[in-house]
């Protein structure tokens, strides 16, 4: 549109429902030190209420439309989304409309307390956090480093002027997708979004360029756990990286799934561990590949050595043809299997739209995978996983023992 905003759609005759999402592209990549966690907050404070409506009235609106309304922050996202019968598209995105752009803060102070809380929570979930852990190992001090929560520090003190004045900057018409799935005609869409989206024009586009290096870093973090929570993880891909369906098809096969090599080799032969896998993760300038494990105390070595070998393994070997078969086979289902609903619909769509440079169809998306050879998978393997990996843990102090 003129604004800069976007809107993107998928019709679905057969449902009655829509899913409707207002995507901004700003994260806690795009924060200062002295902002951490001011997106996530923001996101928090954007269902408080604005001029028209408090937040008890706000809940109380969505409900008697029969919505389930919800948001979510990523380092480079940030969206409010709802699902809703198709009669109430109107109603629903004026609303979301006036939430993301027009809110009033009225009840800052009680809300800076659900999030101290929830950052809290997040503390005593040691599985969560050391990925948070192995990104800061990662990533050293760039914004991709922090977590999404941000810190409790600024949390408890950023006054909302800095607030606003970050929604602002942030929240303008280049950043801001509509994307929606469902019972709908596309022309309406759009002419509700000229209607209620007018976001200011310009803002900040700009954010630090991530560059990690070659570096491998531990970080440790003691904590009376039972478990040691391990992660391995190094320098990936970006996200518009051709290969990143060949890193999909070789992530499946080493650690994403029940026939995966560390799979079988930690858990199903050893029982060393309930829970291990790999996965993957690319932002525009930037990637992360990792390994996680729990286990307890007395199987850290093995499970440590076993990681290692397995990695050095794959990147010296690579995979044999019937697992990159089976690989993409795992891809391929996973992206469909997804997309059963009207809120994964819109959130490919919208998702897409805001950070790759074109959106695919599935079919597109299936037939890139199916292209997937050997050769491609191998040579990911070979380059990837023989980065130096740096190493986060979470456990009892033990000192000495993740010197090395």
């Amino acid at each position: 549109m003129d604004s800069g905003v976007r809107v993107v759609t998928e019709e679905v005759p057969s449902v009655r429902s829509v899913a409707l999402g207002l995507w901004v592209r700003t994260g806690s990549r795009n924060e200062a030190a002295a902002q951490a966690g001011v997106s996530h907050f923001l996101e928090h404070l954007l269902f408080k209420g604005t001029a028209r409506y408090s937040a008890v009235e706000i809940s109380e609106r969505f409900d008697g439309l029969g919505a389930s309304v919800n948001a979510a922050t990523g380092k480079e996202t940030t969206y409010l989304h709802a699902r809703f019968l198709d009669e109430h598209t109107e109603e629903v995105f004026d609303l979301l409309a006036e939430m993301l752009l027009a809110p009033t803060y009225p009840e800052i102070d009680s809300e800076r307390e659900v999030v101290l809380e929830e950052i809290a929570m997040y503390e005593d979930e040691p599985q969560d956090r050391v990925h948070d852990i192995l990104a800061e190992a990662v990533f050293a001090e760039h914004p991709l480093g922090r977590r999404v929560l941000g810190e409790a520090e600024v949390i408890s003190s950023i006054p909302v002027p800095e607030i606003e004045a970050y929604r602002r900057r942030r929240y303008t018409g280049a950043h801001v997708v509509v994307g929606a799935a469902g019972h709908l005609r596309h022309e309406a869409v759009v002419a509700l979004a000229e209607r209620l989206v007018s976001p200011p024009s310009g803002g900040d586009g700009a954010s630090a360029i991530a560059d990690p290096g070659e570096a491998a870093r531990l970080r440790f973090y003691p904590k009376d756990t039972e478990q040691y929570h391990i992660c391995f993880g190094a320098p990936g891909i970006v996200r518009d990286d051709e290969r990143r369906f060949a890193l999909a098809v070789l992530d499946s096969i080493f650690g994403d799934s029940a026939s995966s090599r560390l799979f079988r080799e930690v858990r199903e032969k050893r029982g060393l561990a309930y829970s291990v896998y790999s996965y993957n993760t690319q932002y525009a300038d930037a990637g992360l590949f990792a390994v996680y494990a729990g286990c307890a105390p007395g199987k850290v070595d093995e499970v440590l050595a076993l990681t290692r070998a397995e990695l050095a393994r794959v990147a010296r070997d690579g995979l044999t043809e019937a697992e990159v078969a089976r690989g993409r086979g795992m891809v391929k289902g996973g992206l469909v299997l997804g997309l059963e609903d009207t809120g994964s619909r819109m959130s490919r769509l919208g998702k897409s739209e805001l950070l790759y440079p074109k959106l695919l169809s599935v079919d597109e998306l299936l037939a890139l995978v199916d292209a997937v050879t050997v050769d491609q998978v191998r040579a990911l393997a070979a380059e990837v996983l023989a980065r130096p990996m740096s190493l986060a843990v979470i456990g009892p102090f033990d000192e000495g023992r993740f010197g090395e």
